[in-house]
């Protein structure tokens, strides 16, 4: 991640989960919050309902490599949180992008 950097503490998923914006699609739940810096950080969820560590973890690096990929159209000064949704373990590469680049148009942080 170039651009953007990660939340890591409890208390900073916390906040964007507290008092950001949220819209969900099939497979991804997305928070949004304006932290007032120059650039993103981005925390990705995914719960032990998902699956076991394997799974949880490859939908973590999936999840992690659409936004890079696609970092540069995202707009700046953003907190971001990332819930994978039980269905996202089924699903490949391009469909978990498919659903990030969705989420980002309906919070409106994609510049167009």
């Amino acid at each position: 991640m170039q651009f953007s950097e990660s939340l890591r503490k409890n208390h900073e998923f916390q906040a964007v989960y507290k008092n950001g914006k949220q819209y969900a699609n099939k497979y991804l739940v997305m928070y949004v919050k304006e932290n007032g810096l120059a650039c993103n950080r981005i925390g990705i969820s995914v719960s032990k309902k998902v699956g076991n560590s394997v799974i949880r973890h490859r939908v973590k690096r999936l999840i992690k490599e659409g936004y890079r990929l696609q970092e540069k159209i995202f707009n700046s000064g953003l907190d971001i949180v990332i819930v994978a949704r039980v269905s996202a373990a089924s699903v490949g590469f391009y469909e978990l992008e498919s659903a990030l680049l969705h989420l980002g148009k309906l919070q409106q942080i994609i510049k167009l």
